[in-house]
């Protein structure tokens, strides 16, 4: 994806005039322009610099922190599975495999297609649902290996 400097620069100014241009406001900036993106460019992390006087290293320490928040481009459709102790112990690894086996993907990679995003995630908060995938931003809980092939083709 090539990034156009004129339009994430005022991609950017938009979002930080919608929230405020104040620090406590970073994360929700960054929030907004990686659902803008799927991820957060360099460039847009130079203008939140700017737009709010900050080291561009503090919006970066912060883009890179957070599991919500890529800073490398991300397929159409991200994969997000927990990896939490509670989620591994009612088959979490199971599902993980049936995962990496229906995209053929690692954990941190994207398919050459750019379709698919598989990311590991620490506790996503729904323990007691466990395990626990999201995709783009649909949560499935008690999820079984059986049931990976039919969630992912609701996004075929």
């Amino acid at each position: 994806m090539t990034i156009d400097p004129g339009k994430t620069q005022s991609m950017v100014q938009r979002i930080v005039e919608h929230h405020g241009a104040v620090e406590t406001e970073l994360v929700p900036i960054l929030s907004d322009v990686n659902r803008e993106f799927g991820y957060v460019p360099q460039e847009a992390m130079q203008a939140i610099g700017r737009f709010l006087d900050i080291p561009q290293s503090q919006v970066f320490s912060v883009a890179s922190f957070y599991d919500m928040l890529s800073t490398d481009p991300q397929g159409e459709h991200v994969v997000r599975f927990c990896e939490s102790a509670p989620c591994h112990v009612v088959g979490g690894r199971e599902v993980w495999e049936a995962l990496q086996q229906t995209l053929g993907l690692q954990s941190g990679e994207t398919s050459a297609d750019g379709k698919w995003s598989l990311v590991t995630t620490s506790c996503l908060g729904l323990c007691s649902v466990g395990p626990v995938i999201v995709v783009d931003e649909d949560v499935y809980g008690n999820v079984t290996p059986e049931q990976v092939p039919d969630i992912l083709a609701r996004y075929e």
